[in-house]
C-alpha cells in the first residue's frame, strides 16, 4: 500500500469517526449546533460593528442583546397570535363544511355531470378532525404530565435552553479565534484548497439562509398584512404559510391563493374579494421579483429547492433533529464538493481527449493549482502548429 492509498484510508476512517460520533452524541450536540448556527449568523454583523470602530466584545453584547429582543418579541407576538388564528380556523371548519354542501358539490355536479353528495359528507370529517384535534391535545396533556413526572426530563430539557444562549455568546465572542485554531489543524499541503472550498461552502449557506430566509419572512408579511386588509378571517395564518414555504419557487404563492381563494369563497363568496386576494399575491409575487430578491439575495450562490428539500428529509431520517440542523451546512459544502470534482473533471485528459494528433508533437501544460489560469487556445494552437525546421 503506497502513500497515498493510506492517506485516502485515513482520511475515510477520520470521516467514518466522524459520523459515528455525531449518531451517538447528537441528543447532546443540538444546543451546540444551535449555537454555531446563531453564532455563524451573527458573525457579519458583529464584524461590521467592529469596522465602525466598537471593541469585539462592545459589537457582541450588542448583537446578541438583539438576538434575545427579537426571540422575546416573536414569543410575546407571534405565539399568541397563532395561536388565535389556529382556534380560529377550527372554528372556521363548519362554515368549510356548509361551503362544501352548498356551493361547491353541487357546482361541480352541475359543471361536470357526476353525483359526489353521496360520496362526501363534510359534517363527518370535520367532527373526525375535531375529535383528533381534541385527542391529540389529550396525548399532549398526557406527555406534558409524563414529563413533569420525570425530574431529570425537565432538568435535562430546561439545561438545554439555558445552554443555548449562554454558548451562543461565547461562540460569538470567540469565533474568529476558533476559525483561526481550525485552520491551523489543518495539512499544510491541503490548507489553501481547504480554505477556498470552505469560503465558496460560506458563500453558498449565507446566500441561502441570509438572503432566502429574509425573503421569506418578507413575504410572509406582505401576503398576511394585504389579506388582512382584504378582511380575510384566516389571512394571518395563510399569509405566514406562504411566505415560509416560498422557499421553493412558486410552491408559497400556489399554496397561499389555493387557500385565501378557498377561505375567500366561504367567508364572503363575492367576485370583489376574490379579485383583491388575487391582487395580494400578485403584488407579492412582483415585490419579490424585482425588490426582494435582487436586494436581499442577488447574485449569491444559492442551493436548488429540490437540494433543500432532500437534505433536510435526509438529515432528519438518518440524525433526528440534530440531523435537520446539519442538513444545510453539509448540503452546501457537499454541494461546493461536486463543483470542485466537476471543475478538476472538466480540466482532466480524461475529459478533453487527445489534444493533438498521433504524429503531430504536443505540448501540454498542467497548472500546478487551480488558482494558475492557462491559456487553453493558444496551448491548443502551440500543440498543432508545425514543427520548425531545424539548421542543418
Amino acid at each position: 500500500m503506497n502513500e497515498t492509498q493510506t492517506r485516502r484510508g485515513g482520511w475515510l476512517l477520520l470521516a467514518a469517526g466522524v459520523l459515528v460520533a455525531l449518531w451517538l452524541l447528537a441528543p447532546i450536540l443540538t444546543p451546540f449546533v444551535i449555537s454555531a448556527l446563531l453564532a455563524w449568523l451573527g458573525d457579519p454583523l458583529v464584524a461590521r460593528l467592529e469596522r465602525a470602530g466598537r471593541s469585539r466584545t462592545t459589537a457582541v453584547l450588542l448583537v446578541f442583546g438583539l438576538m434575545v429582543l427579537v426571540v422575546i418579541l416573536a414569543l410575546l407576538i407571534l405565539v399568541p397570535l397563532l395561536e388565535d388564528q389556529v382556534s380560529k380556523f377550527i372554528d372556521w371548519l363548519p362554515r368549510f363544511a356548509d361551503w362544501i354542501t352548498g356551493t361547491a358539490i353541487p357546482w361541480i355536479e352541475q359543471r361536470g355531470g357526476v353525483k359526489l353528495a353521496d360520496y362526501v359528507d363534510p359534517t363527518t370529517m370535520v367532527g373526525l378532525l375535531k375529535g383528533h384535534w381534541q385527542q391529540a391535545g389529550g396525548v399532549a396533556a398526557t406527555v406534558l404530565g409524563g414529563l413533569s413526572k420525570s425530574g431529570l426530563a425537565v432538568l435535562g430539557f430546561l439545561a438545554n435552553i439555558a445552554l443555548v444562549p449562554v454558548v451562543t455568546f461565547y461562540f460569538l465572542r470567540d469565533w474568529r479565534p476558533m476559525l483561526a485554531q481550525l485552520r491551523e489543524l489543518l495539512p499544510r499541503p491541503l490548507e489553501p484548497t481547504v480554505m477556498k472550498l470552505a469560503h465558496e461552502s460560506d458563500e453558498v449557506l449565507g446566500g441561502f439562509l441570509r438572503g432566502q430566509l429574509s425573503v421569506m419572512l418578507s413575504l410572509g408579511m406582505i401576503y398576511a398584512g394585504g389579506l388582512w386588509m382584504v378582511g380575510l378571517d384566516l389571512g394571518l395564518l395563510i399569509g405566514f404559510v406562504a411566505g415560509l414555504v416560498s422557499f421553493v419557487p412558486y410552491l408559497g404563492a400556489l399554496i397561499g391563493v389555493g387557500a385565501a381563494v378557498i377561505a375567500t369563497l366561504v367567508q364572503h363568496g363575492d367576485i370583489a374579494h376574490l379579485g383583491m386576494v388575487l391582487a395580494v399575491f400578485a403584488i407579492g409575487q412582483t415585490i419579490e421579483s424585482f425588490v426582494l430578491t435582487p436586494w436581499l439575495v442577488g447574485d449569491r450562490i444559492g442551493m436548488h429547492p429540490v437540494a433543500v428539500i432532500f437534505a433536510i428529509m435526509a438529515g432528519g431520517q438518518l440524525f433526528g433533529f440534530l440531523g435537520v440542523l446539519l442538513a444545510l451546512p453539509v448540503a452546501a459544502v457537499a454541494m461546493v464538493m461536486l463543483r470542485y470534482a466537476h471543475e478538476r473533471y472538466t480540466q482532466s485528459h480524461l475529459y478533453g481527449g487527445p489534444v493533438a494528433e498521433a504524429d503531430t508533437p504536443s505540448v501540454i501544460i498542467v497548472p500546478d493549482s487551480l488558482d494558475d489560469e492557462v491559456d487553453a487556445p493558444a496551448v491548443v494552437a502551440a500543440a498543432h502548429a508545425p514543427a520548425k525546421p531545424t539548421d542543418g
